[in-house]
Protein backbone atom coordinates (compact mmCIF):
# COMPACT_ATOMS: atom_id res chain seq x y z
CA UNK A 1 0.00 0.00 0.00
CA UNK A 2 3.01 2.20 0.91
CA UNK A 3 4.08 2.00 -2.82
CA UNK A 4 0.84 2.40 -4.06
CA UNK A 5 0.59 6.21 -2.13
CA UNK A 6 4.54 6.66 -3.14
CA UNK A 7 3.54 6.27 -6.78
CA UNK A 8 1.64 8.74 -7.38
CA UNK A 9 4.66 10.98 -6.92
CA UNK A 10 5.58 10.17 -10.59
CA UNK A 11 3.29 12.39 -12.80
CA UNK A 12 1.89 9.51 -15.16
CA UNK A 13 -0.08 8.26 -12.14
CA UNK A 14 -1.55 11.20 -11.36
CA UNK A 15 -2.33 11.71 -14.84
CA UNK A 16 -3.62 8.22 -14.60
CA UNK A 17 -5.59 9.34 -11.65
CA UNK A 18 -7.02 12.61 -13.08
CA UNK A 19 -8.26 11.25 -16.13
CA UNK A 20 -9.62 8.02 -14.27
CA UNK A 21 -11.98 10.00 -12.26
CA UNK A 22 -13.22 13.14 -15.09
CA UNK A 23 -13.62 9.92 -17.40
CA UNK A 24 -15.67 7.90 -14.27
CA UNK A 25 -17.58 11.05 -13.66
CA UNK A 26 -18.54 11.30 -17.58
CA UNK A 27 -19.19 8.16 -18.34
CA UNK A 28 -21.35 7.84 -14.62
CA UNK A 29 -23.48 10.68 -16.06
CA UNK A 30 -24.20 9.75 -19.40
CA UNK A 31 -24.40 5.97 -18.80
CA UNK A 32 -27.49 7.19 -16.73
CA UNK A 33 -29.47 8.37 -19.54
CA UNK A 34 -28.37 5.67 -22.06
CA UNK A 35 -29.30 2.88 -19.38
CA UNK A 36 -32.78 4.84 -18.78
CA UNK A 37 -33.86 5.03 -22.73
CA UNK A 38 -32.80 1.32 -23.28
CA UNK A 39 -29.87 2.43 -25.61
CA UNK A 40 -27.10 0.25 -24.30
CA UNK A 41 -26.12 -0.80 -27.38
CA UNK A 42 -25.13 2.98 -28.37
CA UNK A 43 -21.88 3.05 -25.98
CA UNK A 44 -20.71 -0.08 -28.06
CA UNK A 45 -21.59 1.16 -31.36
CA UNK A 46 -20.05 4.44 -30.75
CA UNK A 47 -16.57 3.05 -29.77
CA UNK A 48 -16.36 1.17 -32.82
CA UNK A 49 -17.24 4.30 -34.49
CA UNK A 50 -14.19 5.95 -32.81
CA UNK A 51 -11.84 2.68 -33.87
CA UNK A 52 -13.09 4.25 -37.44
CA UNK A 53 -11.08 7.41 -36.42
CA UNK A 54 -8.51 6.15 -34.68
CA UNK A 55 -7.50 3.96 -37.86
CA UNK A 56 -8.25 7.17 -40.30
CA UNK A 57 -5.41 8.87 -37.93
CA UNK A 58 -2.62 6.24 -38.10
CA UNK A 59 -3.19 6.24 -42.26
CA UNK A 60 -2.98 9.86 -42.52
CA UNK A 61 -0.06 9.90 -39.61
CA UNK A 62 -2.19 12.31 -37.51
CA UNK A 63 -3.16 12.55 -33.62
CA UNK A 64 -5.70 9.57 -33.35
CA UNK A 65 -7.67 11.77 -30.70
CA UNK A 66 -8.23 14.86 -33.03
CA UNK A 67 -9.67 12.73 -35.92
CA UNK A 68 -11.56 10.26 -33.56
CA UNK A 69 -13.09 13.52 -32.25
CA UNK A 70 -14.79 14.97 -35.27
CA UNK A 71 -15.53 10.99 -37.11
CA UNK A 72 -17.14 10.01 -33.54
CA UNK A 73 -19.75 12.96 -33.88
CA UNK A 74 -20.58 12.24 -36.94
CA UNK A 75 -21.44 8.89 -36.73
CA UNK A 76 -23.48 9.92 -33.77
CA UNK A 77 -25.14 12.19 -35.02
CA UNK A 78 -25.88 9.78 -38.10
CA UNK A 79 -27.37 7.34 -35.55
CA UNK A 80 -29.66 10.16 -34.39
CA UNK A 81 -30.59 11.29 -37.60
CA UNK A 82 -31.66 7.65 -38.78
CA UNK A 83 -33.26 7.50 -35.43
CA UNK A 84 -35.36 10.42 -35.95
CA UNK A 85 -35.62 10.05 -39.83
CA UNK A 86 -36.29 6.53 -40.88
CA UNK A 87 -38.74 3.62 -39.39
CA UNK A 88 -35.37 1.89 -38.37
CA UNK A 89 -35.53 0.99 -34.54
CA UNK A 90 -32.54 2.57 -32.26
CA UNK A 91 -30.68 -0.25 -31.83
CA UNK A 92 -30.82 -1.29 -35.89
CA UNK A 93 -29.49 2.88 -36.75
CA UNK A 94 -26.84 2.23 -34.54
CA UNK A 95 -25.54 -1.67 -36.31
CA UNK A 96 -26.07 0.13 -39.38
CA UNK A 97 -23.08 2.76 -38.06
CA UNK A 98 -21.29 0.20 -36.11
CA UNK A 99 -20.85 -2.06 -39.30
CA UNK A 100 -19.69 1.53 -41.63
CA UNK A 101 -17.39 2.43 -38.94
CA UNK A 102 -15.78 -1.31 -38.43
CA UNK A 103 -15.44 -1.24 -41.90
CA UNK A 104 -13.71 1.69 -42.73
CA UNK A 105 -11.58 1.27 -39.94
CA UNK A 106 -10.49 -2.76 -41.05
CA UNK A 107 -10.05 -0.84 -44.39
CA UNK A 108 -8.12 1.82 -42.80
CA UNK A 109 -5.62 -0.34 -41.40
CA UNK A 110 -5.37 -2.35 -43.82
CA UNK A 111 -4.18 0.75 -46.10
CA UNK A 112 -1.14 0.95 -43.63
CA UNK A 113 1.49 -0.85 -44.69
CA UNK A 114 3.66 -1.18 -41.66
CA UNK A 115 2.61 -2.87 -38.50
CA UNK A 116 1.93 -0.48 -35.52
CA UNK A 117 0.77 -1.40 -32.22
CA UNK A 118 -0.97 1.83 -31.77
CA UNK A 119 -4.24 0.23 -32.91
CA UNK A 120 -4.11 -2.58 -29.49
CA UNK A 121 -3.20 0.65 -27.64
CA UNK A 122 -6.69 2.05 -28.28
CA UNK A 123 -8.36 -1.21 -28.43
CA UNK A 124 -7.76 -2.06 -24.98
CA UNK A 125 -6.26 1.48 -23.66
CA UNK A 126 -3.85 2.19 -20.50
CA UNK A 127 -4.41 4.51 -18.33
CA UNK A 128 -0.75 4.97 -17.04
CA UNK A 129 -0.10 5.99 -21.15
CA UNK A 130 -2.89 9.00 -20.32
CA UNK A 131 -0.68 12.31 -21.78
CA UNK A 132 -1.20 15.85 -20.65
CA UNK A 133 -2.81 16.31 -24.05
CA UNK A 134 -5.17 13.44 -23.26
CA UNK A 135 -5.70 15.09 -19.87
CA UNK A 136 -6.83 18.42 -21.16
CA UNK A 137 -8.95 17.36 -23.72
CA UNK A 138 -10.82 14.92 -20.78
CA UNK A 139 -10.83 18.78 -18.75
CA UNK A 140 -11.95 20.73 -21.17
CA UNK A 141 -15.27 18.08 -22.09
CA UNK A 142 -15.56 17.47 -18.33
CA UNK A 143 -16.14 21.61 -17.95
CA UNK A 144 -18.13 21.90 -20.68
CA UNK A 145 -20.43 19.36 -19.48
CA UNK A 146 -20.07 21.13 -16.40
CA UNK A 147 -21.72 24.46 -17.87
CA UNK A 148 -24.58 22.46 -19.52
CA UNK A 149 -25.79 20.07 -17.04
CA UNK A 150 -27.88 22.95 -14.58
CA UNK A 151 -29.70 24.19 -18.33
CA UNK A 152 -30.07 20.52 -19.79
CA UNK A 153 -30.64 18.10 -16.92
CA UNK A 154 -34.21 18.33 -16.37
CA UNK A 155 -35.37 18.78 -19.92
CA UNK A 156 -32.81 15.51 -20.99
CA UNK A 157 -34.77 13.71 -17.75
CA UNK A 158 -38.53 14.85 -19.21
CA UNK A 159 -37.57 13.63 -22.72
CA UNK A 160 -36.31 10.64 -21.00
CA UNK A 161 -39.17 9.57 -19.26
CA UNK A 162 -41.96 10.46 -22.20
CA UNK A 163 -40.74 12.18 -24.91
CA UNK A 164 -43.89 12.69 -26.83
CA UNK A 165 -45.53 14.33 -23.70
CA UNK A 166 -42.24 16.41 -24.02
CA UNK A 167 -42.40 17.49 -27.32
CA UNK A 168 -46.45 18.77 -26.50
CA UNK A 169 -45.11 20.73 -23.54
CA UNK A 170 -42.74 22.18 -26.33
CA UNK A 171 -39.65 20.97 -25.39
CA UNK A 172 -36.88 20.71 -27.85
CA UNK A 173 -36.41 16.89 -27.91
CA UNK A 174 -34.84 16.58 -31.16
CA UNK A 175 -32.35 19.02 -30.61
CA UNK A 176 -31.84 17.64 -27.40
CA UNK A 177 -31.48 13.83 -28.63
CA UNK A 178 -28.42 15.52 -30.86
CA UNK A 179 -27.01 17.23 -28.54
CA UNK A 180 -26.92 14.22 -26.17
CA UNK A 181 -25.76 12.46 -28.94
CA UNK A 182 -22.65 14.02 -29.77
CA UNK A 183 -21.75 14.81 -25.67
CA UNK A 184 -21.39 11.14 -25.83
CA UNK A 185 -19.92 10.84 -28.51
CA UNK A 186 -16.82 13.46 -27.02
CA UNK A 187 -16.93 11.47 -23.60
CA UNK A 188 -16.54 8.20 -25.66
CA UNK A 189 -13.72 8.98 -27.89
CA UNK A 190 -11.73 10.70 -25.12
CA UNK A 191 -12.67 7.51 -22.73
CA UNK A 192 -10.87 4.76 -25.62
CA UNK A 193 -7.43 5.76 -24.49
CA UNK A 194 -7.98 5.22 -20.56
CA UNK A 195 -10.58 2.18 -20.74
CA UNK A 196 -9.95 0.63 -24.96
CA UNK A 197 -12.19 1.03 -27.45
CA UNK A 198 -13.45 -2.44 -26.16
CA UNK A 199 -14.28 -1.98 -22.76
CA UNK A 200 -15.90 1.45 -23.15
CA UNK A 201 -19.39 0.28 -23.58
CA UNK A 202 -19.37 -1.32 -19.81
CA UNK A 203 -17.56 1.70 -18.68
CA UNK A 204 -21.01 3.73 -19.31
CA UNK A 205 -23.62 0.80 -18.82
CA UNK A 206 -22.14 -1.48 -15.52
CA UNK A 207 -22.13 2.04 -13.65
CA UNK A 208 -25.38 3.23 -14.66
CA UNK A 209 -26.86 0.21 -14.25
CA UNK A 210 -25.87 -0.42 -10.70
CA UNK A 211 -27.15 2.92 -9.65
CA UNK A 212 -30.65 2.00 -11.66
CA UNK A 213 -30.99 -1.38 -8.92
CA UNK A 214 -30.73 1.43 -5.95
CA UNK A 215 -32.01 4.13 -6.75
CA UNK A 216 -35.89 5.02 -6.50
CA UNK A 217 -35.43 8.25 -9.00
CA UNK A 218 -33.50 9.27 -12.13
CA UNK A 219 -31.64 12.50 -9.68
CA UNK A 220 -30.62 9.51 -7.38
CA UNK A 221 -30.02 7.17 -10.24
CA UNK A 222 -27.44 10.02 -12.06
CA UNK A 223 -25.63 11.02 -8.94
CA UNK A 224 -25.21 7.44 -7.78
CA UNK A 225 -23.78 6.36 -11.00
CA UNK A 226 -21.47 9.18 -11.61
CA UNK A 227 -20.03 8.23 -7.81
CA UNK A 228 -19.74 4.85 -8.69
CA UNK A 229 -17.94 6.07 -11.94
CA UNK A 230 -15.19 7.85 -9.23
CA UNK A 231 -14.71 5.02 -7.05
CA UNK A 232 -14.55 2.18 -9.90
CA UNK A 233 -11.75 4.35 -11.34
CA UNK A 234 -9.70 4.80 -8.17
CA UNK A 235 -10.11 1.12 -7.05
CA UNK A 236 -9.21 -0.35 -10.96
CA UNK A 237 -6.35 2.01 -11.09
CA UNK A 238 -5.18 0.67 -7.86
CA UNK A 239 -5.58 -2.92 -8.79
CA UNK A 240 -3.81 -2.54 -11.73
CA UNK A 241 -0.98 -1.16 -10.13
CA UNK A 242 -0.86 -3.34 -7.37
CA UNK A 243 -1.37 -6.99 -9.58
CA UNK A 244 0.90 -5.32 -12.18
CA UNK A 245 -2.22 -5.97 -15.04
CA UNK A 246 -3.77 -4.16 -17.51
CA UNK A 247 -6.21 -1.22 -16.04
CA UNK A 248 -8.88 -1.91 -18.35
CA UNK A 249 -9.61 -5.37 -17.33
CA UNK A 250 -9.06 -3.87 -13.35
CA UNK A 251 -11.26 -0.76 -14.14
CA UNK A 252 -14.11 -2.89 -15.63
CA UNK A 253 -13.76 -5.85 -12.85
CA UNK A 254 -14.35 -3.48 -10.41
CA UNK A 255 -17.67 -2.01 -11.86
CA UNK A 256 -18.74 -5.84 -12.16
CA UNK A 257 -17.83 -6.26 -8.38
CA UNK A 258 -20.25 -3.32 -7.45
CA UNK A 259 -22.88 -4.42 -9.79
CA UNK A 260 -22.85 -7.57 -8.46
CA UNK A 261 -23.26 -6.43 -4.54
CA UNK A 262 -26.11 -3.89 -6.03
CA UNK A 263 -27.92 -7.08 -7.52
CA UNK A 264 -27.38 -9.00 -4.82
CA UNK A 265 -28.98 -6.73 -2.26
CA UNK A 266 -31.64 -5.13 -4.09
CA UNK A 267 -32.77 -8.82 -4.38
CA UNK A 268 -32.47 -9.68 -0.50
CA UNK A 269 -34.74 -6.43 -0.45
CA UNK A 270 -37.51 -7.33 -2.86
CA UNK A 271 -37.21 -10.60 -1.16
Amino acid sequence: MNDLLESFGFPFMRNALFAGLMIGALCGYFGTFIVQRGLSFLGDGLAHAAFGGVALALLLGWTPLWVALPFTVLMSLGITFLREKTALGGDTAIGVIYATSVALGILFLGLRKDFTVDAFAYLFGSILAVSTLDLWAVGALLLLCAVLIPITWGRLAYATFDSELARADRIPVRNLDYLLSSLIALTVVVSVKVVGILPVNAFLILPAATARLLSPTLFRMTVLSVTLGVLSSVMGLALSFLLDVPSGSTLILAQVAMFATAALVSRRARG
